[in-house]
């Protein structure tokens, strides 16, 4: 067995040492009683409960070579020794292919890859016809929500003059929603004749999309004494009254300087409560942002960052094309995307990464 086998099993013993804690601390009473820390612990129980599953499967496996090796060498019997050939013929690709799944397994999971995520779309260059592909992007997202009957809720929005969006903001929640849309952090770029354009001329326009975890209540703890509140009267159209009373809401969170406001509900209460829920996002991801930059300082990832500025994706319309520029990836299937499938592009980013995280952790062995 080479070094990163051993390695690997090193770090496989390791997973069911704490398995077996995390099984006892599941059955302690005074765990029970935590509601946060029985939650974090359900979590971790079903990813490792997935590893160890698959190395019982595996050390099973080792065995059946061992064995059939054995009687190679030691059985007298020729009729035996075929037998044994044959099993052995069958169980080592087995055993190579759960090796890669076993690695995989192991590759650290992002921690926040199970929650609810708040997103923002802004239009970028290119005014309204920038603001009307932002309002595609948001239609592409709920679409592919609705697909995995996953909920979408505005929390914010600032509607353009043509029907597009200036900026929206909203939160989308229901099983590994983060894992599957922090990919989508990034500018997206589009090319093609918008309506108002008489020549028939393609303009690039973009839009820009954040990707935050939802935050929890453990992860950030907010000081009213922080926060300046403001009310006033909404500006923007609603419902008869949403004119007429005191209910949008812009919250500071002096410390850092962000500033939330949300002016869609006519409860005063609801629009704070939708805007704390959006600076509590933003505080995570500020406090994430600060972790990982430490990370990153220390390798390169081989796949894109994430970052905003970064441009991720083009959506070509004369030529029914959007290529994934951190993969070179490219699919024309362009109508079918802006109609929320999006599972290609997604799970292509995510086999990336998986990919690069791989590589990388069999180098640093």
């Amino acid at each position: 067995m080479g070094t990163s086998a051993n390695s690997m099993i090193q770090q496989l013993e390791r997973v069911v040492v704490r398995f077996d804690e995390v099984n006892e601390l599941l059955a302690d009473p005074a765990v029970l009683k935590d509601t946060n820390r029985l939650k974090t612990l359900g979590r971790e129980h079903s990813e490792l409960s997935e590893i160890v599953e698959a190395y019982k499967k595996y050390q099973q496996t080792i065995n059946g070579i061992e064995e059939a090796k054995t009687i190679q060498a030691e059985d007298p019997d020729e009729e035996m020794i075929a037998v044994a050939e044959e099993e052995l013929a069958e169980l080592l690709p087995v055993k190579e292919s759960m090796e890669e799944k076993l690695r995989e397994l192991l590759i650290p999971k992002d921690p926040n890859d199970q929650r609810n995520v708040i997103m923002e779309i802004r239009a970028g260059t290119g005014g309204e016809e920038a603001a009307l592909f932002a309002a595609d992007l948001y239609r592409m997202y709920s679409r592919h929500a609705e697909r995995h009957q996953w909920k979408v809720e505005e929390l914010s929005l600032s509607p353009s003059d043509v029907g597009g969006f200036r900026e929206i903001i909203f939160s989308v929640s229901g099983t590994d929603v983060y894992g599957a849309l922090r990919f989508e952090a990034g500018v997206h770029r589009v090319q093609r004749v918008p309506a108002t354009e008489a020549s028939g001329r393609i303009h690039t326009s973009a839009a820009s999309v954040a990707v935050m975890p939802e935050a929890e209540e453990v992860d950030i703890r907010i000081d009213p004494k922080e926060l300046q509140i403001d009310v006033y009267r909404s500006s923007g159209p609603g419902g008869q009254s949403v004119n007429t009373t005191d209910s949008a809401v812009r919250i500071t969170h002096l410390p850092t300087g962000l500033v939330v406001t949300c002016q869609d509900e006519k409860s005063q209460h609801k629009n704070k409560a939708k805007a704390l829920k959006v600076l509590s996002a933003r505080l995570l991801a500020q406090k994430q942002e600060e972790e990982n930059a430490k990370i990153a300082a220390s390798r390169r990832e081989m796949v894109g960052s994430g970052d905003r500025s970064a441009k991720i994706r083009t959506y070509n319309y004369p030529q029914n094309r959007v290529s994934d520029h951190r993969i070179n990836l490219t699919l024309y299937k362009l109508e079918a995307i802006m109609d929320g499938e999006c599972d290609e592009l997604i799970e292509q980013m995510q086999i990336a990464d998986r990919t690069a995280k791989m590589e990388q952790g069999l180098a640093e062995q």
